[in-house]
């Protein structure tokens, strides 16, 4: 990589605002490198932080406050000037950005697809009746309930070593992670099957990493540019604003994966009721010039189509929790 040339005086320190689990830790170490190679002589730090999302771990994140929790105490940070950049994994950020903050770049994407883990058996399909899987997706766990309604669904939270550690206890027979973690972490040993997105499609923004900044901080935007894959970007901004659109949070089993196909952007999405007993799927093309209005039209269709009933299906039974 070259150094950028941003039409800019090049930063001379910049601090990035990051969760303290060993992936989260990567990605923010990862970032650092393009940046110190984009600008060899930026001083660049990491601000470790653990969020309450990740010190609340006996409750579904639904209950809790979403995905939010993830990333606000870094949001924080950003806002009081202790950090000028965060970085997140896409799928874990909520799809409305809050007032005053950015997405500045979308990095190339890793493997989006989801992996089966376990110390057991080679595939779902190898699971017998009865089996514990570990997830706490609402996605996931639709498909699961859809495609293989013999298994034993049960919660998993924690980071990625904490789930790992768990299925190793023997508590689960298998689990489902991302496959993108497991990958940057050298774990790829431990992923006994990819998923297919045919079979279970992943969540909006899965295996790509975002860099959030305060929308006012225009120089560090430019920086920060060069960092952006725009084949990535184009795919994440369809899911994300497909889901946006459907109300996407943790509640919500929703699935979205787009990808060029030639010159052409594809985007294919499902949501499904939390049993997995209703299941919409849709698919929409067109330019990448146009991968938001991909990603609404798709929400409109899949809405006209009976979403909206099984959105205020979930949000009443919420209401009821």
């Amino acid at each position: 990589m070259t150094r950028a040339n941003t039409g800019v005086q090049p930063p001379s320190r910049l601090v990035i605002a990051s969760r303290e689990s060993r992936l989260a830790l990567w990605q923010a170490e990862y970032v650092a490198s393009r940046i110190t190679a984009l600008y060899p002589e930026c001083e660049v730090e990491i601000l470790g932080m653990t969020t309450r999302g990740d010190r609340i771990l006996d409750k579904s994140l639904s209950l809790i406050g979403g995905k939010a929790l993830f990333v606000k105490e870094l949001e924080a940070a950003i806002a009081e000037g202790r950090a000028d950049l965060a970085v997140h994994s896409l799928k874990d950020v909520p799809m409305e950005m809050p007032e005053g903050f950015s997405l500045v770049a979308v990095l190339k994407r890793e493997n989006a697809c989801d992996a089966f883990v376990s110390d057991k058996y080679d595939a779902l399909e190898a699971l017998p009746d009865g089996a514990r899987i570990g997830t706490s997706s609402a996605r996931r766990e639709a498909a699961l309930r859809a495609e293989y309604p013999f298994l034993k669904i049960e919660a998993l939270r924690g980071n990625l070593d904490t789930r790992l550690r768990k299925l190793d206890e023997g508590r689960y027979d298998a689990i489902i992670l991302a496959a993108a973690g497991l990958i940057r972490l050298g774990l790829e040993k431990r992923i006994r099957a990819l998923i297919p997105p045919e079979k279970m499609l992943p969540a909006p923004g899965q295996g790509a990493l975002g860099v959030e900044i305060r929308s006012d901080r225009r120089e560090l935007a430019a920086w920060l540019a060069p960092l952006d894959d725009v084949e990535t970007a184009c795919c994440v901004r369809a899911e994300r604003a497909l889901a946006r659109a459907l109300g996407g949070s943790c509640q919500v089993p929703l699935g979205a994966h787009a990808l060029f196909e030639k010159k052409i952007l594809r985007l294919r999405a499902f949501v499904a009721t939390p049993d997995g007993a209703t299941r919409l799927f849709g698919e929409k093309t067109g330019t990448p010039a146009d991968a938001e209005a991909i990603g609404a039209a798709l929400a409109r269709e899949l809405l006209d189509r009976g979403a909206d009933d099984i959105l205020a299906q979930i949000a009443s039974q919420a209401a009821s929790a």
